[in-house]
C-alpha cells in the first residue's frame, strides 16, 4: 500500500462524512471502539474532522468478558482516548448460550449496548469501522447460507438500524467501508497508532475466521482486487433488491384490506411475486424472515385449505391465519388462566369466576383478559337489579343463546360471531357473563335484552374491554 493512498484516506473518510450529514443531520457522533486496528483509525479519523468542524464526539466500548484481555483492551481504549480529549463510555455485558451461538449473541448485546450509550449521551450517529474486507466476507457469508438479494447486497455505507441500536432516530455509518483494510494498515504504521488484538479473531470455529483466513487469502492470490468486485456485486444485488421492494410495497398496497391481506387479489400473481409480497410483509411487520421452504409451504396451505378450514400457520413471532379468503397476522398470545380445555376428562362444567358489582366502574379480570365496565346508559340492566345478583365470568361453553334486542331473533353466540365476521381466534379469548345459566352479556357482541330493566330506572350497560398481551 503506497504512502500516497494511506494519505488519501482522510480526505476520503472526510467527504463520506460531509455527505453523511447531508443525509442525516446531526450535532453530534460516536465510534464504536474495541481497540483493534481498524477501530484505532476510525478513532483518529474522526477526532481530526470533529476537532475541525467543532463538533462534540464520543467513544463507547463494550466490554465483553469474553476474553483473559477483555481489562486490558478497556484500559487501551480509555487511555487513548484520554490523550485526544474524548469523551469515553463503557457497557458491560454479560453473554449467554444462546441457540444461536456466542458470536450472534455478543453482536446482538454490542449493538444494543451502543445504541443504549448513544442515547445517554445525545450522539445521532454511530460510526463503526467496518471497511471493503469486511464487505467482502459479508457478502461471502451469506452466499454460502444461502441468501437472495436482501443479503447479498451486503452492508449499507449508512442505515437506521432500529432492531441492532434500538431507536428509529439513530443512524448507523460506516465512512471506511469503501478502503481496504490494507489501506487502514499503512494509514496506522504512519500515524504510529498503537492498538489490540482479539486472540479470537485467529479462532478457526467462527466462519468468519474461517473465511478470513483460509478463504480469502486464496482468493487474493488467484484473484487480485476481489474485494472491489464483490463490493460492485453487492451493490449491483442492493440495486435489484430495491426495485423488488418497490414492487412489493406496490402489490401490498393493492391487496390490503385493512390490516389483512386480500388473498383473492394476489391469487393470480406468480409464485415469486407472491414470496416477494409476503417477504416484504414480513418485513414491513417488523417479523423475522421466514426460509424460502417455511414461505412455500405456507402459501400453499393458504391457497389450498378448505374454505371453512380454520388455517393456522405458527411462525416465531405471530400466527399467520385465513379467515374469510383474508390473511392475518395475528399475535402468539399466551393462553388465559380462565381458559380450560373443553375435551380434559372429567371436566363437564366449569364454574368460572364469581363476582358481584358493587356499584364501581370498572372490575379487572386478569384471569379473562380484560376489564369488565359498568357504565350508565339509555338501555341495559336496572342498576339496583345488577346489585343484587351474584354473576360468573367463564368463557363460552357452547350452546349458549342471546337475543341483542327485542326485535331481533334469538340465535347462537356462533351465529352472532359469524354474522358480525369475528375470528375464531378472537371469539376464544371473549368471556360471557351469567346469571346462573341465565347469559347477560357475551363480549364481543352485547347484552341479552331478556333482562333489560325498565325505561325510568337508572340503567347500566355492560362492556368488555382486552387487555394487551
Amino acid at each position: 500500500m503506497s504512502r500516497s493512498k494511506a494519505g488519501a484516506l482522510p480526505a476520503a473518510f472526510a467527504q463520506a462524512l460531509h455527505g453523511l450529514r447531508t443525509q442525516y443531520p446531526f450535532a453530534s457522533l460516536a465510534v464504536a471502539l474495541s481497540g483493534g486496528l481498524d477501530s484505532m483509525v476510525l478513532l483518529r479519523l474522526a477526532h481530526a474532522w470533529a476537532r475541525e468542524e467543532g463538533m462534540p464526539l464520543f467513544a463507547f466500548h463494550v466490554h465483553h468478558g469474553l476474553s483473559r484481555n477483555a481489562d486490558d483492551w478497556l484500559v487501551h481504549c480509555e487511555r487513548a482516548c484520554g490523550e485526544l480529549g474524548i469523551a469515553f463510555d463503557v457497557r458491560r455485558v454479560n453473554i449467554p448460550k444462546d441457540k444461536s451461538g456466542t458470536e450472534a449473541a455478543a453482536r446482538k448485546l454490542r449493538y444494543a449496548a451502543l445504541g443504549e450509550m448513544c442515547r445517554a449521551h445525545g450522539a445521532g450517529v454511530l460510526l463503526t469501522a467496518h471497511h471493503l474486507d469486511d464487505q467482502a466476507e459479508t457478502v461471502l457469508l451469506q452466499l454460502l447460507r444461502g441468501s437472495g438479494p436482501a443479503g447479498l447486497s451486503g452492508m449499507d455505507a449508512a442505515n437506521r438500524a432500529p432492531g441492532l441500536l434500538g431507536s428509529e432516530e439513530l443512524v448507523m455509518a460506516r465512512p471506511l467501508l469503501p478502503h481496504a483494510r490494507a489501506q487502514l494498515e499503512a494509514y496506522a504504521f504512519e500515524a504510529g497508532l498503537a492498538w489490540v488484538e482479539d486472540e479470537s479473531n485467529l479462532d478457526p470455529r467462527y466462519a468468519r475466521n474461517a473465511l478470513r483466513h483460509q478463504v480469502m487469502p486464496a482468493l487474493a492470490a488467484n484473484f487480485p482486487g476481489f474485494q472491489d468486485r464483490i463490493a460492485r456485486s453487492a451493490a449491483h444485488a442492493a440495486s435489484a433488491q430495491r426495485l423488488l421492494d418497490e414492487l412489493a410495497a406496490q402489490d401490498l398496497t393493492a391487496s390490503l384490506d385493512g390490516d389483512a391481506l386480500d388473498l383473492a387479489r394476489i391469487a393470480g400473481l406468480s409464485q415469486d411475486r407472491i414470496h416477494n409480497l409476503l417477504r416484504h410483509l414480513f418485513t414491513v411487520r417488523g417479523l423475522a424472515m421466514p426460509s424460502t421452504a417455511w414461505l412455500g409451504e405456507m402459501v400453499a396451505q393458504l391457497f389450498s385449505a378448505r374454505e371453512d378450514a380454520q388455517l393456522k400457520v405458527t411462525h416465531p413471532g405471530c400466527h399467520i391465519r385465513r379467515h374469510r379468503g383474508k390473511l392475518h397476522i395475528t399475535p402468539r398470545l399466551p393462553d388465559l388462566d380462565g381458559m380450560r380445555d373443553p375435551d380434559d376428562i372429567g371436566v363437564l362444567h366449569h364454574e368460572g369466576e364469581a363476582f358481584r358489582w358493587a356499584g364501581q366502574a370498572a372490575i379487572a379480570f386478569p384471569a379473562y383478559g380484560g376489564v369488565l365496565h359498568i357504565e350508565p346508559a339509555q338501555q341495559g340492566f336496572d342498576a339496583a337489579w345488577l346489585r343484587s345478583q351474584e354473576l360468573t365470568i367463564d368463557f363460552r361453553q357452547g350452546g349458549e343463546r342471546l337475543k341483542p334486542a327485542a326485535n331481533r331473533p334469538t340465535r347462537s353466540l356462533k351465529a352472532h360471531f359469524q354474522s358480525l365476521g369475528v375470528p375464531a381466534w378472537e371469539r376464544e379469548r371473549l368471556p360471557v357473563v351469567k346469571r346462573g345459566l341465565d347469559l347477560l352479556y357475551a363480549a364481543g357482541i352485547g347484552m341479552d335484552c331478556h333482562h333489560f330493566g325498565r325505561e325510568g330506572a337508572q340503567l347500566v350497560a355492560l362492556r368488555w374491554e382486552s387487555t394487551p398481551g
